[in-house]
């Protein structure tokens, strides 16, 4: 690696993560390709061997079943720069994971497919439209829809943390947690001191982080220390500069699941700031969910299947189902947890938002940290905004990465001018992923709208169909709008220098 840690430590203050990581691996790339042409320049039987191998990749790509807004901005990339966009493609563009990972986790997933059966009977009473998207879910997925569940919304961290704390305390057989971030301070010293102590008492306490995203919030012997207090640990695709360009892929679900009978999801990590009890971009507002009962299973199922793809403990998932006595006596709607990931072909996460954009009557209300998609996603909002849809867009007001606020922002003059409401929040940053429409249908989890979360990532979610917390998340809108400034088209003026910043990162925006 050509920076030293502290170097990079430093760089994190000022940029995100993947922001590094991308200015890295390039930077090597260009390195390395200056080399070589200094040792072939002249030489025509190299270009020409060059052109074939982006020949080659323009053809792999244009074949390939995927979305199409992903494979044209990867075209126009190689066709304009052969060498270097097919280098980028293969390192970042690539949507499948590394092979031995990849059998690995589809070996388990196959083998517990028939764990994620729907039950008959679950969704009779739902609406057409709402039937038909849990039946995609459910079938694409697979992820089951559930009645005998409820759920509860929290409109911020801080308000989650102590029902957290509180249903840590109450396992008596298993804690699952899968977090994109854990950090050290505050909010994950609480959790620890509980996990230390049920692991004492014989509780099945297992954790999975992702290396990258924890990568400079963890002492280097976190590992040994949660082993030793018998929490047993997986990080995540460990980074491994030089060696593999796999990074692209993180785990960046976040999952609790007590016992099988209590699950949460959000976009809530383990760092301080998701509580407040630090401040880095003004107020972090974010957003979480609270499962009980049946629903819960497919969390469970999920956990499971990513630990035993790479720690195998178990073949029979059967001891973790919920327990029947937890179960709630009535149902409130139907919840139906679900992943994406890049294992496959299908764009579940982006096909779920775009089915509630395209059904809505009255409107749709969504928070996102990030907003860059591709014409299939930014047609649907317009439309249905034309069509009269109330279409509203909760941003940050202070981005956290400003590149990407900037790439945000280039979609804005489009969605004002076919009726869609764009508001910034301005107390902060805004970290929530949810969607919410016509009292009827809401989705809560990990998911961005930008190209990492809906193709490259491992993401989870939960959609609420005529449950309770429909209403919940949508008052919480309605709270947080009038803290918001709302955009108007005669903000987004720009210079000839702005419009074409704007287009370069529309190009770069699978990088982001």
């Amino acid at each position: 690696m050509f920076f030293r840690l502290p170097v990079v430590r430093f760089f994190n203050r000022v940029i995100n993560r993947a922001t590094v990581t991308v200015a890295l691996v390039l930077l090597q790339i260009g390195w390395l390709l200056w080399a070589f042409f200094s040792l072939t320049a002249g030489k025509v039987w190299v270009n020409a061997g060059l052109n074939v191998l982006s020949l080659f990749i323009t053809l792999y790509l244009v074949r390939k079943d995927e979305n199409s807004d992903y494979k044209i901005i990867w075209l126009v990339l190689i066709g304009m720069m052969p060498l270097l966009g097919g280098a980028l493609y293969l390192a970042f563009g690539n949507k499948a994971p590394a092979k031995r990972m990849r059998q690995r986790m589809q070996a388990v997933e196959r083998q517990h497919t028939a764990d994620l059966a729907q039950q008959p009977g679950q969704t009779d009473a739902l609406d057409p439209a709402s039937r038909g998207l849990s039946r995609y879910i459910s079938e694409y997925g697979p992820y089951p829809a559930w009645k005998n569940s409820t759920a509860k919304y929290y409109p911020c961290g801080e308000a989650m943390y102590p029902d957290l704390l509180a249903d840590l305390e109450k396992a008596e057989r298993f804690i699952f947690l899968e977090f994109f971030i854990v950090r050290t301070g505050k909010m994950w010293k609480g959790v620890e001191d509980i996990l230390v102590r049920k692991a004492a008492q014989g509780v099945d306490v297992r954790l999975i982080y992702d290396d990258f995203g924890s990568l400079l919030g963890l002492p280097s012997d976190f590992v040994v220390k949660m082993e030793r207090a018998h929490i047993r640990c997986i990080p995540f695709n460990p980074v491994v500069p030089l060696v593999s360009l796999v990074m692209n892929h993180r785990d960046h679900r976040k999952i609790v699941v007590v016992d099988g009978n209590t699950a949460y999801t959000g976009g809530i990590n383990l760092a301080d700031e998701y509580i407040n009890e630090e401040e880095r971009f003004g107020y972090w507002k974010d957003a979480a969910l609270r499962t009980e009962g049946a629903a819960v299973w497919n969390f469970t199922v999920m956990f499971l299947d990513h630990w035993n793809a790479f720690r195998p403990s178990e073949e029979d998932y059967a001891p973790f189902m919920p327990q029947a006595k937890s179960l709630p006596a009535q149902s409130d709607g139907v919840i139906q947890p679900y992943g994406d990931s890049p294992l496959d072909e299908e764009a579940l996460a982006e096909t779920v938002y775009l089915n509630i954009i395209n059904q809505a009557q009255r409107y749709v209300y969504i928070y996102t940290p990030y907003f860059a998609v591709g014409e299939t996603m930014l047609e649907a909002l317009k439309a249905a905004a034309k069509r009269g849809v109330d279409v509203r867009l909760v941003l940050p007001g202070i981005p956290d990465k400003k590149l990407i606020f900037r790439l945000t922002r280039s979609y804005y003059v489009p969605l004002l001018r076919a009726g869609v409401r764009i508001y910034e929040f301005t107390p902060g940053f805004l970290h929530a992923k949810c969607y919410v429409s016509d009292d009827r249908a809401a989705v809560v989890g990990s998911i961005n709208m930008d190209y990492r979360s809906l193709f490259l990532h491992f993401e989870c979610g939960a959609l609420l169909l005529y449950n309770s917390q429909v209403i919940a998340l949508r008052d919480d809108v309605l709270r947080t709008l009038p803290e918001c400034r709302e955009v108007q088209l005669a903000d987004c003026r720009t210079s000839l220098a702005g419009t074409l910043l704007d287009s370069v990162l529309r190009l770069l925006s699978p990088l982001m």
